[in-house]
């Protein structure tokens, strides 16, 4: 390997994508439009629910109830009905989430001490949204029936129950609890994935289509100086994106970073190997620009959105699907980048999946090196 020949090929590649608008705009406008529409659009967090009532006993008790469900961050009472019909065309038109059906004898039930029943109506059409408001409602009406009970015990003199075990829950690595936290890095590594693949999968079927293909198979360059040559740029082009990425997470996003950045970068200039071998080795099998940026987006956006831990937890995936993840790259470098902002984990904690990356960036390089012949056929 020759470092001349290796310097004119990244030069050349370089005078390319300075010529060519598209790689241009990839370059620049992509990285910062998905960070900023999935930095604010993705979130798993769950609040202002909306909520129609129905409070058929009119008492203070089913008022007092009612406002705690006002007061909770998780709700938003946008429609006190007046029938069962009222709550029916709320649900149906989508005007709410959830209806709750304060029954008619529900304060003589509580001045008596008896089991209160108050009813929620859902809409299920989204599952996980209803189960997830369905809990918060109960934790509400269970705050609302403690309160009550102590009321009572203290109106009769009698001394308030003491519970014999109390669980006392402590969170590590994400103490407020907020999706964005551990999205944001999945934001970072799909953007990463997606632009790198789409950069050098667009190399040598340039040259086809352009007829400088001839040229450059009549030079003495060989197949591995050829790719380092084609790669190298756009190596120092994803790092100066990672760089800007990261930078938006940690100081527009405020997502909270406790690892060190040496680590993050060596991950980062692994992760980018391997993405930038992948979108080679598309390019080396096909000739269309078109056709391996379809099939560049189609290997890195599809599987690091689904299958990579960045949105949907791997663990709770079938048998088959997880035994699928560990072909997806990118799966390892969101752990890594999860571990990293949130946990603050070290190269030597991070050691599967950096070896895995380490095997999946050494296949993809030989593979890449063998996929491109210096012929016309």
């Amino acid at each position: 390997m020759k470092l001349q020949r290796l310097k004119a090929i990244a030069k050349k590649e370089l005078i390319q994508v300075w010529r060519d608008p598209r790689s241009l705009m990839i370059v620049l406008l992509m990285p910062l439009m998905q960070m900023a529409l999935l930095g604010y659009g993705v979130s798993l967090d769950i609040q202002h629910v909306p909520v129609c009532t129905y409070d058929r006993n009119g008492s203070p008790q089913s008022q007092d109830l009612l406002k705690l469900f006002e007061a909770s961050p998780y709700f938003k009472i946008v429609r006190d009905a007046s029938s069962y019909h009222e709550v029916s065309q709320a649900l149906d038109r989508g005007d709410c989430k959830i209806a709750i059906v304060v029954p008619p004898d529900f304060s003589q039930h509580l001045d008596t001490a008896q089991a209160t029943p108050v009813q929620a109506l859902l809409d299920a059409t989204d599952d996980n949204t209803a189960s997830i408001a369905m809990g918060y409602a109960q934790a509400v009406i269970q705050t609302f029936s403690a309160h009550v009970q102590l009321l009572r015990q203290q109106a009769t003199g009698q001394p308030p129950l003491k519970v014999a075990t109390q669980a006392q829950s402590r969170v590590w690595f994400n103490e407020d609890l907020e999706s964005r936290n551990f999205v944001i890095p999945g934001i970072v590594a799909m953007v990463l994935a997606l632009v790198g693949a789409q950069l050098t999968s667009l190399t040598l079927s340039r040259e086809w289509e352009r007829g400088t293909m001839e040229v450059l198979i009549s030079t003495p360059v060989t197949r591995f100086e050829l790719m380092l040559g084609k790669i190298a740029p756009y190596f120092l082009i994803g790092m100066l994106d990672a760089a800007l990425c990261l930078s938006i997470a940690v100081f527009w996003f405020q997502a909270p970073f406790n690892g060190a950045v040496t680590t993050l970068i060596l991950t980062t200039a692994l992760f980018l190997l391997v993405v930038l071998g992948l979108g080679y080795l598309i390019s080396a099998g096909i000739r269309s620009q078109v056709g391996a940026s379809q099939v560049a987006l189609l290997v890195t956006m599809l599987p690091t959105t689904l299958l990579s831990g960045f949105t949907f937890p791997i663990d709770q995936m079938p048998a088959p699907i997880r035994a699928i993840t560990f072909l997806v790259h990118s799966r390892y470098y969101v752990t890594i980048l999860k571990s990293i902002f949130l946990k603050g984990s070290s190269l030597l904690q991070l050691g599967l999946p950096i070896l895995m990356l380490v095997i999946y960036a050494a296949i993809i390089g030989i593979l890449a090196t063998r996929a491109f012949r210096k012929t016309l056929d």
